[in-house]
């Protein structure tokens, strides 16, 4: 059996569409689906209860952090391997099998994560990642991962010198996607409750290789929104973050002098205020600039595309949008379609009753200069989702 743990707080949407992404790839296994609430304010429960009946909530009075959460499922769930999933994720339909068949067959393996895309179908970099040892997090901090990316010396934070599309042993695991072997969760004990939230997953990682284990990346897409359910141009994300890489060396590298650790300590403090500045600087100039906008290249069948287009006139009139009546099975290659200037829009719509979600990311994937940022609608739930925005 798989269990699948996913938190949640004030994203009902984006989670439901995870859950269907989930009902989808547990056709032929024995999966049981989880989902902690840390006390939404959003109607996030009754919502997805009454749509999702085969799935356990758990209802926190308050928010408990991600890793405590996380723990309060894995202690209820009785599958052999976990799986923790954040709720602005979508799977492809053979995920989790492709999961569960390498874990299966790779008993030294205590961990293992996905291949994660962002909206506009590119790598996302912390798919796999070393863990930040001083020298690491100097390397991440001071700018040289960034200015040499694949360099095995400089690059380490990111693994850019490793084939995305091969399996390859790595150190540390993204959290938004991270399946778990419940014998190596039993011998190195559960996700540490000191980290409220971020970290928690590079700690587990460390302890899984501690204990004997190998963690591994598979290329095995999946699309992570990141950061939907979270703020990130807000101070108290920043904090957190950081706070929590603080955490993770007072840990596990106390033992270094203070020589060493003032230096990193002070890098960290520098680097949150920088990120905090550069994202608030972000977040005004989508707000006085063009960047809300949306230009759709919407692709699906009646009823989908008349829906979809009511919704457009009522947010986006001024928009450019085209609408084509397709489907997964007499047009396979959707937007990639000859004679169709992807140039003149910014954003595709997916009807998700036509094409798959294996098949929508894997076109978003082959978008030649990743234009498109990926809209996905429902013609039962009547919701339109995209990276920037949920419209109804």
């Amino acid at each position: 059996m798989l269990s699948v743990v996913i938190v949640n707080y004030n994203v009902k949407y984006y989670l439901e569409q995870c859950l269907e992404s989930v009902r989808r790839a547990s056709q032929g296994l024995q999966v049981e689906v989880f989902v902690v609430d840390n006390l939404s304010t959003d109607g996030s429960v009754p919502y997805l209860r009454e749509r999702f009946p085969e799935v356990t909530f758990i209802e926190n009075n308050e928010n408990v952090g991600f890793a405590r959460a996380n723990n309060q499922a894995i202690r209820q769930s009785r599958g052999e391997y976990v799986l923790l999933l954040n709720p602005d994720t979508i799977l492809c339909e053979d995920t989790l099998r492709r999961f569960v068949d390498f874990m299966d067959a790779h008993p030294e393996a205590g961990a293992a994560g996905a291949y994660m895309l962002h909206a506009d179908g590119t790598f996302a970099p912390e798919s796999r990642r070393g863990l930040p040892t001083p020298f690491v997090a100097f390397c991440k901090m001071s700018g040289l991962t960034r200015l040499f990316p694949k360099s095995r010396l400089f690059g380490r934070y990111y693994m850019g010198y490793l084939d995305v599309n091969e399996v390859n042993r790595i150190e540390a695991i993204s959290g938004a996607c991270m399946m778990l072997r419940r014998e190596a969760l039993d011998r190195v004990g559960l996700l540490d409750e000191d980290f409220f939230m971020y970290g928690e997953d590079i700690d587990l990682s460390y302890r899984i290789l501690q204990g004997g284990y190998h963690n591994y990346f598979l290329p095995v897409r999946m699309l992570h929104y990141k950061g939907e359910s979270t703020v990130k141009n807000s101070y108290r994300y920043v904090y957190t973050f950081y706070q929590a890489m603080r955490l993770f060396f007072r840990k596990h590298y106390s033992h270094y002098s203070w020589v060493i650790s003032l230096p990193i300590n002070l890098a960290i403090w520098a680097s949150s205020f920088m990120t905090y500045v550069a994202n608030r600087l972000r977040y005004r100039k989508k707000r006085r600039g063009t960047s809300l906008s949306l230009n759709a290249l919407v692709i699906g069948q009646h009823p989908m595309l008349a829906e979809v287009r009511e919704l457009l006139e009522k947010h986006h009139p001024e928009g450019n949008h085209r609408f084509v009546e397709a489907s997964g099975a007499v047009a396979s290659d959707g937007h990639l379609v000859a004679g169709v200037d992807l140039t003149a829009y910014d954003t595709v719509v997916y009807d998700v009753g036509c094409y798959s979600y294996g098949d929508i990311l894997r076109l978003l994937e082959q978008t030649p200069g990743n234009v498109l940022r990926l809209g996905t609608y429902s013609t039962s739930t009547k919701v339109l989702i995209t990276d920037r925005k949920v419209y109804k």
